[in-house]
């Protein structure tokens, strides 16, 4: 029955938005309450029992929004400043010049691809949606043949390399090798954001023409005439700062975190390291850099950082009641119900731990839950089946938990109200994107399989 009550609300959730179009906020919130009642879940949590409902909602709202209020706000500034100053125009320009309006997606999910290794995607999204806003807006190309290919190249890298929390926990789990892991993630990652990235975006993009929404569009871009532009280093280096620290702290999590001498460094680097801290850094480092060095007043950066905040409201609420929806699913009892389903299955650790991840991300929405729950149920399988490497099952769950992101995810609404689209066209890009990944990447796991 808790299969069927998820599927019923999936399904109602669709009609309350497209048929009744009911603003997805309350829809998510309606939906969330309504899933609660039909698996059973109390009222109000109940002591030393279960969650209730309205806890639930709230512990989900909250924690969606407890990082990515912070990095969207903040991600939002730097995106502004990069917008007014013109350095979004110039890398834009650049990358054009070097592999023609004809190639441009290609250069997206090439960039997406290094500056997703060690930021978190929510992270690399908003460093880079302004530079996909101002290749559509000059080149007059789909919004969705530029911004497939940059969403592909950092969901691939958030579900299978390393250092990203979840692979690198799973790399703990299985016990196996972190440097094997990212050697078979780059070979495996690679091909499989070519075919999701700038090959389906080419495709889907002649199919959907989707034009820079407008209230989030006029704040990370700006078109002026005769502009002196910031140099392309000095803005490519404002975008790695956040980058560049991330870096560093997932290098000390390798190199420093036993080392009782380093105890101080490691702690600093971890610190300055971690998303929220490094986007503010890197979002007051671009009010200097594209800002005041370049005769910008106080009163004009100040202007900017307040305005353009108003749009990402919106945003920041229908992401949040999506974090809300997927939580209830969580407390609801239904990945533990799929996990013991698949612990009486006869399927290879690889394609087990590759199914287990899919059916939970499936049922709850959370990349995370599913690979981290994938990892422990088949982690003692994989024991006590000789010849199965370790590093394989960590990517073989990456990318299970990466399948057919749908209305249950607050990454499906992030990336359908930055896009402008519908609920539809949604399911058409980002859903069948993510869901190609995973497909794709099992081959190639598979394939790897049979050489080492």
């Amino acid at each position: 029955m808790l299969l069927v009550i998820v599927l019923i609300a999936i399904v109602a959730l669709l009609l309350l938005i497209t048929v009744v179009k009911m603003n997805p906020f309350v829809a998510l919130i309606i939906t969330a309450i309504g899933t609660g009642l039909a698996a059973g879940m109390p009222l109000l949590t109940v002591p030393d029992g279960p969650v209730g409902i309205i806890d639930s909602i709230k512990t989900g709202l909250g924690n969606t929004l407890g990082l990515l209020a912070i990095v969207l706000a903040l991600g939002t500034m730097l995106g502004k400043m990069m917008a007014e100053s013109g350095g979004a125009e110039r890398i834009a320009t650049t990358l054009i010049r070097l592999f023609g309006e004809k190639n441009v997606h290609w250069a997206m999910m090439v960039v997406a691809f290094i500056v997703g290794i060690p930021v978190f995607f929510q992270v690399g999204f908003v460093l880079l949606i302004p530079l996909v806003f101002t290749i559509a807006k000059q080149t007059g190309v789909s919004l969705i043949k530029i911004g497939v290919p940059l969403v592909a190249g950092l969901s691939v890298v958030h579900g299978l390399v390393p250092p990203h929390p979840a692979a690198m926990t799973a790399v703990g789990i299985f016990d196996a090798d972190v440097g094997m892991t990212i050697l078979y993630s780059l070979i495996v990652g690679l091909p499989t954001a070519i075919i999701a990235g700038p090959l389906y975006g080419n495709w889907i993009g002649k199919r959907i023409h989707k034009e820079v929404p407008k209230a989030i569009g006029d704040q990370l871009t700006e078109d002026r005439e005769n502009k002196e532009l910031p140099g392309f280093f000095n803005t490519v280096f404002t975008i790695l700062v956040p980058v560049i620290l991330m870096l560093a702290a997932s290098i000390a999590d390798v190199t420093l975190k036993d080392n009782v001498g380093s105890a101080g460094l490691y702690n600093f680097l971890k610190f300055v390291g971690d998303p929220v801290v490094a986007l503010l850094i890197a979002t007051v480092y671009s009010f200097f850099s594209l800002g005041f060095f370049r005769g910008m007043s106080r009163e004009k950066v100040l202007k900017f950082s307040n305005d353009c905040l108003a749009p990402t409201a919106t945003i920041l609420l229908v992401i949040g009641a999506g974090g809300a929806f997927n939580r209830v699913l969580l407390d609801s009892g239904i990945g533990d119900y799929i996990a013991e389903l698949a612990t009486s299955s006869n399927l290879s650790p690889i394609l087990l731990g590759w199914g287990i991840a899919a059916l939970i991300r499936i049922a709850t929405g959370s990349a995370t839950v599913s690979m981290m729950t994938a990892a422990g149920i088949v982690a003692p399988i994989a024991l006590a089946t000789p010849g199965v490497s370790p590093e394989l099952l960590v990517l073989a769950t990456g990318a299970g938990s990466l399948i057919l992101s749908h209305v249950n995810d607050s990454g499906f609404w992030l990336i359908k109200e930055y896009f402008g689209m519908t609920v539809k066209e949604t399911l058409q890009t980002w859903t069948a994107l993510e869901t190609i990944i995973s497909v794709a990447a099992l081959g190639f796991i598979l394939v790897l399989d049979l050489f080492i």
